[in-house]
């Protein structure tokens, strides 16, 4: 079982990467499975359209995350009931259109459970991640109601997102951070066989301020003229990682990060 994860879609230019070259990835790479975090994906850098869901979906991908941007368009709090596909942070409020987690069937005929988890330090208000995610495993279990877990752990802080890893050890397949969209070099397997990466880092261009146009987000720092955060628009990296995965258990078996295209292809 093969699963790939993608890091933040950030605008234009992380859309057309997906668009362009996701097909012939989930082929030569022979995935089975495809979860992207498409919270910035929306032209402006912050959330998602019902369009570009669509086209994602459309492209190969098969569950979307998203994190503390969720509701930054909009149209997004009217459509998301109606796509099980676009999932936003478990732990919002009860009052919150959507689902926080869901389960879904794989290519190979695998069930795959993918919940988003968000974190609490420097981040929009949510119930308690630590909290939310002990409850979600007393009601949840690895090979019962499905044959892989994916979480996605949208949050500002390492140890916030490490605990949870540790959490999750042996009971999740795959532990993987977003949010920063810089990728991390910590891409193991954990004790008890999960899968863990700090974070995924981002779909979107690297000549860039974390996405975003690099003079106009300096410019923002020195206090000079600017406008609004916008994203950069040269071409993206994709930026993720692949857990190869044991059907038997649930578990992983190995776990590498993903480099593909722009700046970042030609550090890797």
């Amino acid at each position: 079982m093969n699963i790939l994860f993608l890091g933040d879609i950030v605008g234009e230019s992380g859309c057309k990467s997906i668009k362009d070259n996701l097909p012939n990835i989930i082929k030569d790479k022979a995935i089975d499975f495809v979860v992207v975090n498409g919270e910035n994906a929306a032209n402006e850098g912050v959330g998602i359209t019902e369009n570009i869901t669509i086209e994602l979906i459309n492209s190969g991908v098969d569950v979307i995350t998203t994190g503390n941007h969720v509701w930054d368009q909009k149209e997004t709090y009217n459509f998301i009931s109606t796509q099980n596909r676009l999932l936003r942070p478990f732990n919002l409020t009860n009052e919150s259109p959507g689902k926080g987690f869901e389960i879904f069937k794989s290519r190979n005929g695998f069930k795959i459970g993918v919940l988003n988890l968000m974190g609490n330090i420097f981040m929009k208000k949510c119930d308690d991640v630590f909290v939310s995610a002990k409850n979600f495993l007393k009601n949840n279990k690895l090979k019962d109601q499905f044959d892989f877990l994916i979480v996605d752990f949208h949050g500002e802080i390492t140890s916030e997102k490490m605990a949870i890893g540790h959490i999750f050890d042996g009971f999740a397949t795959l532990v993987v951070g977003t949010h920063t969209h810089i990728p991390t070099n910590d891409a193991r397997v954990l004790t008890n066989g999960t899968a863990y990466l700090t974070d995924a880092g981002m779909c979107g261009d690297y000549n860039s301020v974390i996405g975003m146009d690099k003079e106009n987000s300096i410019n923002r720092f020195f206090k000079k003229e600017s406008k609004k955060h916008f994203p950069a628009k040269g071409e993206a990296s994709l930026a993720g990682l692949i857990v190869n995965a044991n059907p038997n258990n649930g578990l992983a078996n190995k776990v590498n990060s993903f480099i593909f295209g722009g700046a970042l292809q030609k550090i890797y």
